[in-house]
């Protein structure tokens, strides 16, 4: 075992890319297998709705019973482990938005590399927009960190943002590392940084650093395929332990306590993910009506410029657009003739203008 310090930080640094590589080449090698026939069906299904929602989870914490009683979606349920051999999939509908829930089968220490079907469950979950990680709260809370393990070492980050890391290839010149003022590296240096690029093979490049990175996080941008992905912590079986137990398990960040089978707090497991997965609702208004708010159009946070509520709509209608009437949030007076880049809020209204 290689002690951490100073001086080992550069040798430490050098087995983490070796490590990264294997894992990627694993990963791959994988998933090249678990495409059409073969043993057992294929997992992934048609994604439909505005939103794509996975439950993740050991066999027997209560995923197809949450399924069914969120959806009304009949996902078999049993008393004994792998009842759910497929992913069943099933529509929820919140604040207007269409969400698909993904009922995954239980996965087992080992997933990452293929054991119990695991790749193939954590492919189709990587395809998800919100991660739900079911617990049964009568199990060790140590359940948690190995499917954690479990997620991250297929390329997974849970509850993280993309590491401020601009990376790009060069033709010569050498490797040119610059750090952004207030910032540092953690737990590495310039000399480290080199010798993990030597490891991928490339000796030319520009690395600017906008943040506190450790070598991980310049692994994830050399790697390229990392998923970041919002993830919530769902206590199952909350009947089963006292008030006391339940102040302890407030503790962890990201969680939200629920009882399945008697329907207990689903209003607000339907609530925090509406809030973790950033949705917007943008009501349309036709010319001379008032706006229809029985059907919102679903933006992601990230996209709500009037570009994407166009193309949201259909792509020829922005070819046509003139010039779009805004009511709400997002505009100083109602209405506002905003341009494509105008950035849209949570029910705003908006009306379509076309060219004549």
């Amino acid at each position: 075992r290689t002690q951490k310090n100073k001086a080992t930080n550069a040798h430490l640094g050098l087995l983490k890319a070796k490590l990264a590589k294997l894992r990627a080449q694993i990963v791959t090698e994988g998933t090249k297998g678990s495409g059409g026939g073969g043993g057992g069906g294929g997992f992934e299904v048609s994604k439909t709705g505005d939103a794509r929602v996975g439950f993740v989870g050991f066999p027997s914490v209560g995923k197809s019973t949450l399924l069914n009683k969120m959806t009304g979606q009949e996902s078999e349920v049993a008393a004994y482990e792998f009842t759910t051999l497929t992913c069943v999939p099933g529509i929820f509908y919140h604040k207007g938005a269409k969400i698909q829930l993904l009922d995954l089968p239980g996965i087992i220490e080992g997933a990452k590399d293929g054991k119990g079907r695991g790749k193939q469950v954590i492919s189709t979950a990587m395809s998800c927009s919100l991660i739900l990680i079911v617990l049964d709260v009568m199990k060790p809370i140590i359940h948690k960190r190995k499917i954690e393990y479990e997620l991250e070492g297929f390329g997974m980050r849970l509850n993280k943002q993309p590491p401020a890391i601009n990376f790009a290839k060069k033709e010569k010149g050498g490797i040119a590392l610059s750090v952004a003022p207030g910032y540092h590296l953690k737990d590495c240096d310039e000399e480290t940084i080199t010798q993990v690029l030597k490891e991928y093979r490339i000796m030319n490049a520009q690395v600017r650093i906008n943040c506190n990175a450790t070598i991980d996080d310049l692994i994830d941008v050399v790697e390229g395929n990392r998923k970041y992905v919002p993830a919530l912590y769902v206590m199952n079986k909350i009947d089963q332990i006292t008030i006391e137990e339940l102040d302890i398990i407030a503790e962890v960040p990201h969680h939200v306590p629920i009882c399945a089978h008697h329907e207990w707090n689903l209003d607000g497991l339907a609530d925090m993910i509406w809030k973790y997965m950033e949705l917007l609702r943008i009501y349309t208004k036709p010319k001379g009506q008032i706006p229809d708010y029985t059907a919102p159009v679903i933006l992601p946070a990230q996209k709500n410029t009037i570009e994407d509520f166009c193309l949201r709509i259909h792509k020829s209608l922005l070819a046509q657009f003139k010039v779009a009437l805004v009511w709400g949030q997002s505009v100083k007076h109602n209405p506002q003739r905003c341009g494509k880049d105008h950035k849209l809020m949570d029910e705003d209204v908006v009306q379509i203008i076309k060219k004549v």
